[in-house]
């Protein structure tokens, strides 16, 4: 019952005239904690060898599917890859209308024209393009009402991500830092695609974390910290959580000494007006790449035996983190995979650096690799079980370093990195408990993971992996119970909904969006 109201207070707070069905699916992480539960539990241990496929939607757009599907009224709203969106029939699989928007030549990303989902706020669906911009769609026709330019993807900007609909606004951040840009959040009014505010990833010289970067320099202009995973949101503080990416150039560290605030950090914003409240840098001075974007999931602990209110993250670097979400204060951290870079985490949340690990020319060896650790692919908490799942790659690589001349929008990096051969790496599905950070079971997978999680009210754990299985996991032991080969890779987030009293289960794999529910 508290989950619940819980619920409908967040609605409430955002500005929605009424509490989300529990049997729908509104917001990129289910709710603004970000929990990724569905209370769902039709589907269960004792049945879900039953599970099979009921409607299968194609695509026929190639490219990396990892949208987050909406459900919202009977329809199913998707994304695509290269600015397509659907609304499906949620009976059938029946296309209802169809979105596209040709990408203009010269836009270019670091990992391709993906996308991970809508957001909605009453009869108005909200996505980034590609090239930068953000669009207002009707839900019943899929007509356009209005697009905004959020930056100039000439200079190397993208948008990846899912929009954040908090009260009358729509967050966003952008992609790109391997272009050498700066990053930022910004803000639009809902009705107009107006800009409220924009906060920036990288400080100018005299704002705060200004110091941060090199005096006298130009490196903050092209300093990276880009946000393409969607944040979460606390009602309670009207605060807005949001895990920031690497700086740039990402290997090659010798020209921005300093921490590089606020890259690889969680930053707190004020809702209304983008006012930075606090914020945590996971890895000061980054040079692995290890982005800290991962969903911020905000849960309730119990540290040092009293109740917190917390935000936790399993991060790119290897270590899993809890903070306390009103001020940022941290907690503690463990790690999680194989970590070599550091010996712990000091009291005052910095890394205890081990030297000698570093990106070289000739390249040297440091765990995790660049995928992490956990990397971008959507997280799970289920207040039933009390555990928090997450993916991992475990493994380690060889960094490499290199000068690389600045050029506005070419590839700017600082060199990259090398798996080894004799020691490839692993993947794995973990289920830690938040209020500890101890490791409750670990699932080892053929390879390192690529799909987001789900948990349900049936104590299950749904992921998927490269190979294309779709998979369902015994939420408390880890335990393999089914798994459903799609023919497709997956690699976005499963959601579970209710459709005319019945549970199902949807995930992108391939080309194709997959339905499930029993016979």
């Amino acid at each position: 019952m508290r989950f619940l109201i819980g619920l409908a207070i967040a609605w409430i707070a955002a500005g929605q005239s009424s509490t989300p069905p529990a049997a729908e699916w509104h917001t990129y992480g289910k709710n603004f904690a970000g929990w990724r539960y569905a209370e769902q539990s039709q589907i269960t241990k004792e049945n879900i060898s039953r599970l099979k496929p009921q409607w299968i939607f194609q695509t026929q757009v190639g490219g990396k599917n990892e949208t987050t599907p909406l459900i919202k009224d009977g329809r199913m709203y998707i994304t695509g890859p290269s600015n397509n969106a659907w609304a499906l029939d949620l009976a059938t699989g029946r296309q209802l209308w169809h979105y596209f928007k040709p990408m203009p030549g010269g836009a270019n990303g670091c990992c391709g024209p993906v996308n991970r989902g809508f957001a909605v706020a009453g009869d108005t669906l909200f996505k980034v393009n590609f090239e930068s911009t953000l669009t207002a769609i009707d839900s019943r026709t899929g007509k356009e009402l209005w697009e905004t330019t959020i930056s100039d993807y000439k200079v190397g900007y993208s948008t990846t991500l899912a929009p954040l609909a908090v009260k009358n606004l729509i967050l966003v951040g952008v992609a790109g830092a391997e272009f050498g840009t700066r990053g930022f959040l910004d803000a639009y009014d809902a009705k107009t695609g107006k800009r409220v505010w924009r906060f920036w990833t990288v400080p100018e010289p005299g704002e705060p974390g200004g110091k941060t970067w090199p005096g006298g320099s130009e490196a903050w202009k092209r300093g990276g910290g880009s946000i393409w995973i969607t944040g979460t949101y606390d009602p309670a503080t009207n605060l807005t959580y949001w895990g920031t990416g690497n700086p740039g150039p990402d290997f090659y560290g010798d020209d921005r000494p300093g921490d590089n605030l606020y890259t690889c950090a969680l930053i707190a914003l004020d809702a209304d007006t983008g006012k930075l409240k606090w914020h945590f840098q996971y890895t000061p001075h980054d040079v692995h790449d290890w982005d800290a974007i991962s969903d911020p999931v905000l849960v309730d602990i119990e540290h040092q035996g009293k109740p917190v209110k917390a935000v936790v993250q399993a991060n790119r670097n290897g270590f899993y983190y809890a903070l306390e979400r009103s001020s940022g204060k941290f907690l503690f951290a463990k790690p999680y995979t194989k970590v070599t870079w550091a010996d712990g985490i000091g009291p005052d949340g910095r890394p205890q650096m081990v030297s000698g690990q570093e990106p070289t020319e000739e390249g040297n060896l440091s765990c995790p690799g660049i995928g992490g650790g956990h990397n971008w692919q959507a997280t799970a908490y289920s207040p039933k079980s009390k555990l928090y799942y997450f993916n991992s790659t475990d493994g380690c690589q060889l960094y490499f370093k290199t000068k690389q001349e600045f050029i506005e929008g070419a590839w700017y990096q600082g060199s990259t990195t090398q798996g080894l051969s004799q020691e490839p790496s692993e993947g794995s599905v973990i289920a830690i408990d938040p209020s500890t950070g101890t490791t409750k079971w670990r699932w080892p997978m053929v390879s390192p993971p690529s799909g987001g999680i789900l948990a349900t009210g049936g104590g299950l754990v749904f992921t998927g992996d490269r190979e294309g299985y779709f998979i369902a996991l015994d939420a408390d032991t880890g335990k393999v119970l089914w798994k459903f080969q799609t023919g497709g890779t997956i690699i976005a987030p499963p959601v579970s909904y209710e459709f005319k009293g019945k549970q199902y289960i949807a995930i992108a794999a391939g080309q194709s969006i997959f339905t499930f529910g029993l016979p």
